[in-house]
């Protein structure tokens, strides 16, 4: 006996429903990659690797061009954020994608510096303090996220601290060396570097903490009645 006409009707149309919404999903998610602050973003994250090699050569050339990529790649954080304004282009996936390309991009950096000798024993701590901060603000962005809440907000002196991180670590990834290929021998760029990234890991503590008080206050905060509708508590 074949299929009732409004059955085989019912799952023609479902189907039709079904191909439709994979194809603007699929959509969706091709533009959604290929956005051009989302493709800033990820950028960054394939900066890292050429980066790491660069720094790993130890040369001044390379040096200078291990500089030159990461000064690249911090601009692309200002840019990403301005585009995705100004073109209405603001996705959850942009939203999650930034902060992840930004703490590759200093890990990375930090780490090569460490495992390269280009930090003095003085200049280990601040970026053992800036490691720690980045892990913390992870931790409360994803216990945050678990509570349906809004993301940490990135207050102005969170704004200054990005920027003198970044100062340093340019200034550490170039080094003496590409100094006295530019002829700026008189310019102490290493130190220069580490008095900024002391400079940098002091304000990560003070932004660490304001984002610290942050998750405790949620964490400490009475769990939210959910009411059903009719007056039910769940």
């Amino acid at each position: 006996m074949g299929a009732h006409p409004v059955f085989s009707y019912l799952c023609h149309q479902v189907h039709r429903f079904a191909i439709s919404i994979l194809a603007a999903m699929r959509y969706s998610y091709q533009a959604m990659i290929t956005d051009l602050p989302n493709l800033l973003t990820l950028s960054r994250i394939a900066a890292i690797p050429v980066l790491v090699a660069l720094v790993a050569l130890r040369l001044p050339v390379t040096d200078l061009c291990a500089c030159l990529l990461f000064i690249a790649a911090a601009v692309t954080d200002y840019f990403d954020g301005h585009f995705a304004r100004t073109r209405r282009q603001l996705s959850d996936f942009g939203r999650m994608l930034d902060p992840i390309a930004d703490k590759l991009l200093v890990g990375a950096t930090l780490m090569m510096l460490v495992g390269e000798g280009r930090l003095s024993s003085l200049g280990l701590y601040p970026a053992i303090v800036i490691m720690l901060r980045e892990i913390l603000v992870s931790g409360l962005r994803e216990y945050l996220a678990s509570m349906r809440l809004s993301g940490l907000p990135v207050s102005r002196l969170a704004k200054w601290k990005t920027g003198f991180q970044m100062t340093a670590l340019g200034m550490l990834l170039a080094g003496d060396d590409v100094a006295r290929l530019m002829h700026l021998s008189i310019i102490p760029i290493g130190m220069l570097g580490e008095v900024l990234l002391w400079i940098a890991a002091l304000l990560t503590l003070l932004t660490g903490w304001d984002y610290l008080t942050v998750g405790l206050r949620h964490a400490s905060a009475p769990p939210t009645v959910v009411r059903r509708e009719g007056g039910a508590e769940a």
